[in-house]
């Protein structure tokens, strides 16, 4: 790849000419527009965080308090992401801006060994692709991973990781250094084989079969691998033969668990999935209205039966189930020297 065509657009200084949205970030910030095949479209802002370590709201209901987002925005397009919203807080659109538009926290690993080393600092467990994939296209480019695991694994600290990016494969073995010290997680996200749904919903994502096979590897490395079915795609991905065909290919992967989650349209992410769903698949436009009415869950008794023949399946195709749904919590891994 040829990165020397990349130009800056606006400079650091934030002065005349820069783009209005760096003044979001800071003075420190500075917009890099790629002129490459891959990352044609897509404006990368560089910015010095002030802090990594996110606390995570009480209100939020997850199994893990902390979290670090090297990157926000997210190449991977998917049109269901939860996490759009979040741009908006950078006055950012959620659709087209969140694919587009990537905030990169270049001094993402030393910021977060100064905070490891706090005396105030517990070494409680962090969660890393709760939020945009920390192995997003982006990754490939800027190499934030190895050094915050890095970071991690020098204080001994636990940590999860939830992607649907194979690059992680790349890490493997920091993320088997890190094992021999402390508890690490590993997640993948597959919500269904069907090639074709693949390259609608997620256009920017490695295929399925690409993330199975990582878990395969990750498997045969040492390391016990959950795999989030998520989402499940009301009308789209939710048929008993299309249910079974993925629990099969995650059964064959090697996972050690298996979590069904059925979509779920947060604000932000409900308006760019809709305006998708009226482009594709116009005859589902009532039906969801139907399904969700005014708000971000399908009915608990449609989220039920999933949940139920997932789990059929997935005795009868013997992989684990994990109910609590706790698939990003680290985990203590003992591996081979």
């Amino acid at each position: 790849m040829r990165w020397e065509s990349q130009r800056l657009a606006g400079g650091t200084g934030g002065g005349a000419g820069q783009p209005a949205e760096l003044a979001l970030f800071g003075l420190d910030a500075c917009a890099r527009t790629f002129d490459t095949p891959e990352f044609r479209g897509m404006t990368f802002y560089e910015i010095h965080a002030k802090s990594l370590l996110n606390k995570v709201p009480s209100a939020a209901r997850v199994p893990f308090d902390w979290t670090i987002n090297p990157y926000r925005g997210c190449g991977h397009a998917c049109v269901y992401c939860f996490a759009r919203r979040t741009h908006e807080y950078l006055d950012l659109d959620a659709g087209h801006d969140f694919d587009t538009k990537v905030i990169v926290k270049v001094n993402a690993a030393a910021v977060l060994r100064r905070e490891l080393a706090r005396p105030s600092w517990r070494g409680e467990p962090v969660a890393m692709g709760t939020n945009v994939d920390c192995y997003q296209r982006a990754e490939g480019r800027y190499a934030l991973m190895p050094e915050i695991i890095a970071a991690l694994r020098d204080a001994g600290n636990p940590f999860s990781i939830l992607t649907k990016g194979t690059l992680l494969l790349r890490d493997l073995d920091l993320l088997r250094e890190a094992a021999q010290v402390t508890d690490v997680g590993l997640s993948v996200s597959v919500g269904s084989v069907d090639a074709d749904l693949w390259r609608r919903v997620e256009p920017g994502t490695p295929s399925p079969q690409a993330r199975l096979r990582m878990v395969r590897t990750l498997t045969d490395a040492g390391f016990r691998v959950g795999v989030l079915m998520a989402p499940i795609l009301p009308h789209l991905g939710d048929a008993p033969d299309r249910l079974e065909e993925t629990v099969r290919a995650i059964a064959a992967s090697g996972a050690s668990s298996l979590t069904p989650i059925v979509l779920h349209l947060r604000p932000g992410a409900r308006e760019w999935y809709h305006q998708w769903l009226g482009r594709e698949h116009p005859e589902l436009v009532p039906v969801y209205r139907d399904l969700y009415g005014a708000g971000s869950y399908a009915p608990a008794a449609y989220r039920k039966r999933i949940a139920a023949t997932v789990a059929m399946l997935a005795r009868r195709h013997g992989v684990g189930t994990e109910r609590d749904s706790r698939q990003n919590a680290p985990q203590r891994r003992t591996l081979p020297s």
